[in-house]
């Protein structure tokens, strides 16, 4: 494990502030981890400012606007003093400050494999706020299996496989493997195209499926069936007798 770092750098040391001066946004909606903040606070120590409204407009000097629970792990560390800039806006712009900082944040995704690449790389996952259960997650996302030959039309393995293999298509999980139908194929592709724009990356997305109803994204084929023919229509079984002996 690394060394700690000091609380705050030299180069954030101008900008400390008591921390007891400061007070939390009187209506943030946002909840974080204040646990795995003061985590990282621990280790990695502080290394970005947070944002503090002086208050001259709205009337609630000192409060923080972004890095609300940010400061709360640092007072749950028992900090004294936490490196802050100031502006001097409006209700409204403060407002606007306080949902802008966490809808960007929301905004964000990943390259998930870059992703487990750099925690893999890592001598530890302190501070990270990833454990290793989540980096195993991002690792089996890593580890999809291959593509496979597979039986064609009878005449074996090869090319024309591998093209019905892109054509159609399996799920696979653990040693599960599940031959699924072009239109499944390009209703799974619609759904995955939607929520990786939403989400800006595909972690998570094997829960999405698992958990949402993905009715309306596509309509199942229909399948020609043929009508089941009337008892009336159907040849008595003495019938077939007598045309059997007929034709012997």
């Amino acid at each position: 494990m690394s060394a700690a770092p000091a609380r705050i750098p030299e180069s954030l040391l101008p900008l400390a502030v008591p921390i007891d001066d400061l007070v939390e946004y009187y209506r943030n909606p946002r909840t974080g981890d204040v646990d795995a903040i003061a985590e990282s606070l621990r280790v990695n120590g502080q290394y970005k400012a947070i944002v503090v409204n002086r208050g001259t407009h709205t009337g609630r000097p000192n409060e923080i606007l972004a890095g609300n629970h940010t400061w709360a792990a640092a007072k749950q560390l028992g900090w004294d003093q936490i490196a802050a800039t100031f502006v001097d806006v409006t209700d409204e712009d403060a407002a606007r400050i306080v949902v802008v900082d966490n809808r960007t944040s929301d905004l964000a995704g990943y390259d998930s494999e870059l992703l487990a690449d750099i925690l893999e790389e890592l001598p530890d996952l302190d501070g990270t706020g990833y454990d290793q259960d989540a980096l195993d997650k991002l690792l089996d996302v890593r580890a999809l299996p291959e593509t496979i030959d597979l039986p064609s039309d009878g005449q074996g393995t090869g090319a024309m496989a591998k093209l019905e293999y892109l054509q159609w298509g399996y799920l696979q999980w653990s040693n599960m493997r599940v031959q699924i139908t072009a239109a499944e194929v390009e209703t799974l592709n619609q759904i995955y195209e939607r929520y990786t724009t939403e989400n800006r990356g595909d972690l998570g997305f094997g829960w999405h499926l698992l958990q949402e109803a993905h009715a309306e994204t596509a309509e199942a084929p229909d399948v020609a069936v043929e009508p089941a023919p009337d008892k009336d229509e159907l040849p008595d079984a003495d019938e077939d007798e007598d045309a059997e002996d007929e034709d012997a």
